[in-house]
Parts: C-alpha cells; structure tokens; sequence
C-alpha cells in the first residue's frame, strides 16, 4: 500500500495509507462492524445511492456535526439512499454515541477491527490508527460519484457538493 502526507492532526502532517479514489471508478467492497456486531459490505446496500461519511472519531466535535448534518439531511434524501457514517471508534462507542446524541437515520459501521475499508478508500491515517476526515458518494451501480479527501481534521466535508450529487443521482 502506498503512505503519503495526507491528514493535518493539531498541526503535525501525518501519514495516510491506500490510493486516493477517483470518480468513476468502482467502489472498493469493504467488511465492516456494524453496532450491533454484524458485518456489514457494500452489497447489503446494492441498488441504493450511498453516501459514505468518514470521520477519525464521533466524539469529537467536528465529527459529531458532520454525522449530525447527515443525520438530518437523511429523511430529506429518501429510501433510496442508504448514510453510513465509518470510523474506527469501536462499534459499542458508536451505538452509545448514536443513542446519546438522539441519532437514529443512518447507520455508524466500524473500521476498527483490520482497517481494511480505510486501507481500501485511502483514508488509514497510519500515525493514529485513525481515519482521514472523506466524504464518498456512491451510485446504485457502485461506482463512485465524489470523493472528498479532507487535508486538515479541524475542516468540515463540502455538504452542498455531496448532498448536490446524492440529489443529482435519485
């Protein structure tokens, strides 16, 4: 896998593994956890535009309203379109983060276990085990239709170009 500078972390340039995706190309299959230990991979979500929301920890404020924004967009976007919000927070921490913070329309999935969805979308941070700040928009044929890489972790994802796109493909 190939590491680059890629996530500025309270200042300090830290290092991210795996390619950076395009638009147009396949998205990457992928096992996750979801909360209630279960795997989950892009084929329990076949025919659905899917939005895949990235954050390096849900408790922490950005990623917490970046999962919020989303959480409140999703009813909007219709039963079309699946939000999965991943990071490598355990999947006991993200059920008791979503039940917390009252959030109940999309789905948190954990990459904690081997990182492969993050080693697959080119978001490992390597330095802090883990992920790059992204936003992926993905369509009903799975291939990807955005990719968003965030330089700095302080930074929020653009919502008006992925929420564009998601509109755009449903």
């Amino acid at each position: 896998m190939s590491v680059r500078p890629g996530m500025i972390v309270a200042g300090h340039e830290h290092r991210v593994q795996g390619p950076m995706l395009q638009v147009g190309t396949p998205a990457p299959d992928f096992v996750l956890t979801a909360n209630n230990w279960s795997k989950k991979s892009l084929a329990d979500y076949a025919g659905k535009v899917k939005v895949l929301s990235v954050v390096p920890s849900l408790d922490t404020s950005v990623c917490s309203a970046q999962t919020h924004r989303f959480n409140d967009e999703a009813t909007s976007l219709g039963e079309n379109v699946v939000i999965l919000t991943i990071s490598a927070d355990l999947p006991y921490a993200q059920a008791r983060w979503c039940g917390l913070e009252g959030v109940e329309r999309i789905e948190t999935l954990s990459d904690h276990y081997d990182m492969n969805f993050s080693n697959a979308y080119g978001v490992y941070d390597t330095d802090a085990r883990i992920c790059q700040r992204a936003v992926f928009v993905v369509d009903k044929n799975d291939l990807i239709q955005l990719a968003e890489y965030v330089h700095n972790i302080d930074f929020e994802v653009d919502f008006v170009a992925a929420l564009s796109k998601v509109r755009e493909l449903v």
